[in-house]
């Protein structure tokens, strides 16, 4: 996909090797050291896509990744399983990590973040299906966070939350 300019000094595009990961803090090791071990071995190996909301095609002031996935039927709310097919497992789509660089905590970059990732999962589900963006919150604030915008904890994985592709649609 082509990059998605947010503000105009502010754009979002594929992790590249241009980017200087090395720099990049979120406040959260585990984010940190992903992106800056990780992420480009799993672009390389088509494990995920990882996308970068930059100023200069260098600095990263944030990342998410996204990858296919699936998620049992029987582990959703039953009043949400109830109306689906009885296939045993739902494409869905991942979240795998997000994170704002902390110079910009405070600023909503986390929000832009979260929707641009929503809006490029929705127009790739029209091609491959996805009815569903799944996300592991991190801690509480996490589950706070994506609450805000409509994703749902899965019972048997309360760190484990998602929002339907219809939903999605309806917010944009």
């Amino acid at each position: 996909m082509s990059e998605l300019t947010i503000e105009a000094e502010l754009i979002f595009e594929p992790l590249g090797p241009s980017h200087d990961r090395a720099a990049f803090s979120c406040g959260v090791p585990k984010l940190d050291t992903y992106l800056k071990t990780q992420a480009s071995q799993d672009v390389k190996k088509n494990l995920g896509a990882v996308f970068v909301l930059t100023p200069d095609h260098k600095q990263i002031d944030g990342y998410y990744s996204l990858s296919h996935y699936s998620v049992r039927l029987d582990t959703i709310p039953e009043e949400v399983a109830a109306k689906l097919t009885k296939h045993p497992d739902i494409p869905a789509t991942l979240i795998g990590r997000l994170a704002r660089s902390l110079h910009l905590k405070g600023t909503r970059t986390g929000e832009m973040l979260l929707m641009d990732a929503l809006k490029r999962i929705l127009s790739t589900s029209r091609q491959v299906a996805s009815w569903a963006v799944i996300v592991d919150a991190k801690d509480d604030n996490a589950i706070k966070f994506y609450q805000k915008y409509g994703f749902m904890t899965i019972p048997t994985a309360p760190n484990r939350l998602f929002i339907p592709i219809e939903t999605v649609a309806k917010m944009f």
